[in-house]
């Protein structure tokens, strides 16, 4: 478990990394971001056939980061919305 949340927050850190401008996220939201993505790639790893979904495996590692760069995104468009308004 501490394994899962330590590897989610470097799918965290690493989308934020990748995605282009600055991100006003905590590190908790970059970590709950992470284990989202983490989450999700291992799902779709595990129906593609690549391994159990609490595995690490390159495919669910890159499917977690692409998972969390969007889900950046959307909390970025999320929060820039509540200031707007």
């Amino acid at each position: 478990m501490v394994g899962f949340l330590v590897f989610g927050l470097v799918v965290g850190a690493v989308a934020r990394l990748i995605k282009p401008g600055k991100q006003d996220l905590s590190w908790l939201a970059t970590l709950g971001l992470g284990v989202v993505g983490s989450l999700v790639g291992g799902l779709i790893a595990s129906i593609i056939g690549s391994g159990d979904i609490f595995e690490l495996n390159i495919l669910g590692a890159i499917i977690a980061i692409v998972v969390a760069i969007a889900l950046v995104g959307t909390a970025e468009a999320m929060s820039g919305k509540s200031r707007t308004s």
